[in-house]
């Protein structure tokens, strides 16, 4: 296989299927010239009922019914592979599909890897009739797995810890067929980054202490980022905050509104594609555990306080970052506030969850998938 073909496919549930696949496609793009990397986003080849169920309607119950939604995460994960229900899901996806289906026959890749289970799943029917010939891959991409994940007739699997590697061999898949390589995340968090140049670009102190806001949890028992960051200026600490507003125009102005009253405390921060310099600049991040923002913290060294989890795969991701020591978890405002004043008033406490989250740390995890995709792919 002298110029593979490789075919990446993620589904916009969230936003961390979609980054771990951009990962992918960056290093297979960055490190050989002759790989021909696609990243594909599924969900915009199928009907727009099905994008509605992925999409619109999971936002909506993990925001205002997320007990609904931990009793579906729970109910489908225990449900029988071949039961009724899951049968009947299947073969309205398979029906709502048919785009999808013709856009990966169109691309003819010689391999493909899967970082949402809804296109592996859809893969793995057609392997088992004999209507695929390329090897499909799974990523897992979150501290955790649900059993939606597992599928016959992939030619394997890659977790992002023992733990999980562990389950997927309870699940029933072989072995040989597993690699702990942790989550993909972007080249340039392999790169090191100097924290006084990272800081003078966003006009701060390098030398004094700074918190990283990603993100509210309106809806969970917290605010919105601006109601946050408020909150954690009344704080005595000497530290900046960079809060994210991401995409949210109006956010991102309320923000600069308020630092505008904090002045040399708050920077207000946008989009952006560099999180890498943002967190370079940190000495601790509070942020909704995200399988792709932790692994992105773990890399940069990061302690974390963790807020607001999403029932089911962010509340096991939480658990498995408050189990290794690399983060605490507020319930609400005044947990929150407490203990971003606990942790930047004991340098120790902080040093000691650097160290452990350093060793954690798995920047190199795309490549490692892409290598052993790779060899498996020409064996």
């Amino acid at each position: 296989m002298t110029h593979p073909r490789i075919l990446v496919l993620s589904a916009s549930a969230g936003t961390g299927h979609t980054r771990a696949a951009e990962a992918l496609r960056s290093y297979a793009s960055a490190e050989q010239s002759s790989i021909e990397a696609t990243h594909l986003d599924a969900l915009q080849f199928v009907t727009p009922w099905l994008r509605f169920v992925y999409t619109d309607a999971y936002i909506f119950l993990v925001r205002h019914a997320p007990a609904l939604w931990r009793y579906i995460y729970r109910t489908t994960n225990l449900a029988r592979h071949e039961g009724f229900g899951h049968r009947i899901r299947r073969w309205a996806e398979r029906m709502s599909s048919r785009s999808l289906l013709a856009e990966i026959a169109r691309q003819k890749p010689d391999l493909i890897i899967c970082t949402h289970f809804f296109p592996a799943e859809l893969l793995s029917r057609l392997l088992a009739a004999g209507d695929a010939d390329y090897p499909v891959w799974v990523q897992v991409t979150d501290f955790d797995l649900h059993r939606m994940w597992v599928h016959n007739h992939m030619a394997g699997y890659f977790a992002p810890n023992d733990e999980v590697a562990f389950r997927m061999r309870e699940q029933g898949i072989a072995a040989d067929r597993i690699f702990v390589t942790g989550i993909p995340i972007m080249p340039a968090f392999a790169e090191p980054l100097d924290r006084s140049t990272c800081a003078r670009e966003l006009g701060i102190s390098p030398d004094r202490a700074t918190v990283l806001l990603l993100g509210g949890g309106a809806g969970f028992g917290f605010g919105s980022v601006r109601e946050i960051a408020e909150c954690l200026l009344e704080l005595k600490e000497n530290f900046h905050i960079i809060a994210l507003a991401g995409k949210d125009k109006a956010m991102l102005a309320e923000l600069h509104q308020l630092a505008i009253e904090y002045p040399d405390r708050l920077v207000a921060q946008g989009y952006t594609r560099q999180i890498e310099r943002l967190m370079a600049c940190a000495d601790l991040v509070v942020t909704k555990p995200g399988g792709l923002t932790a692994a992105e913290s773990l890399a940069m060294g990061l302690p974390m306080i963790v807020i607001a989890p999403i029932p089911g795969q962010e509340e096991h991701n939480a658990n498995f970052l408050l189990e290794r020591g690399v983060a605490l978890k507020a319930f609400d405002m005044a947990t929150l506030k407490y203990r971003v004043g606990y942790l930047l008033s004991h340098d120790a406490r902080l040093a000691a969850m650097r160290a452990k989250a350093s060793s954690l740390a798995r920047p190199d995890a795309a490549h490692r998938v892409l290598a052993i995709a790779l060899q498996r792919a020409t064996q």
